[in-house]
């Protein structure tokens, strides 16, 4: 799985003008994708990562400050752009593999004691956020096992 991190101090998800998902105080904003060879290992895994990471004020993590989470389904996190000037989104699991792997992913945030606002899956979500520093972290969970180089 993939998630774009944004540090932010508020943020809200809208879908037809309704506000579905906000957080009003600092936290993070979390964009995640799945592909096609992705479990729920990896939902767990990437949950805790994000729980834990140390990227908020003075080095604290969500789980230090009981910071609130926004997450958002994001299939083009795995756009190929490599040939052309299309984007091909075959790297991208479908709905059916996706949908519950971004649940997954909530839930174990939940489970680990976030709150957890979200987006509405599928949909055409307009984001609104301010990033806070900017700061803007990318995970991967097929990183998650490569040693550290250096």
């Amino acid at each position: 799985m993939r998630a774009i991190l944004q540090r932010v101090t508020r943020a809200e998800v809208t879908v037809d003008g309704e506000t579905i998902g906000a957080i009003d105080r600092p936290g993070l904003v979390v964009l995640a994708g799945a592909t096609h060879t992705d479990t729920r290992d990896d939902a767990a895994a990437l949950a805790n990562k994000i729980w834990t990471l140390r990227i908020l004020d003075d080095e604290k993590s969500c789980s230090d400050e009981n910071a609130p989470l926004l997450v958002v389904s994001q299939f083009t996190l795995y756009a190929e752009t490599r040939r052309g000037r299309r984007p091909s989104w075959s790297a991208a699991a479908p709905g059916a593999i996706s949908e519950p792997l971004i649940d997954s992913l909530v839930e174990e945030l939940r489970s680990l004691g976030a709150e957890v606002a979200t987006g509405r899956f599928g949909a055409m979500m307009q984001v609104s956020l301010v990033n806070d520093g900017p700061f803007t972290i990318s995970l991967d969970t097929a990183d998650f096992a490569t040693p550290r180089r250096g």
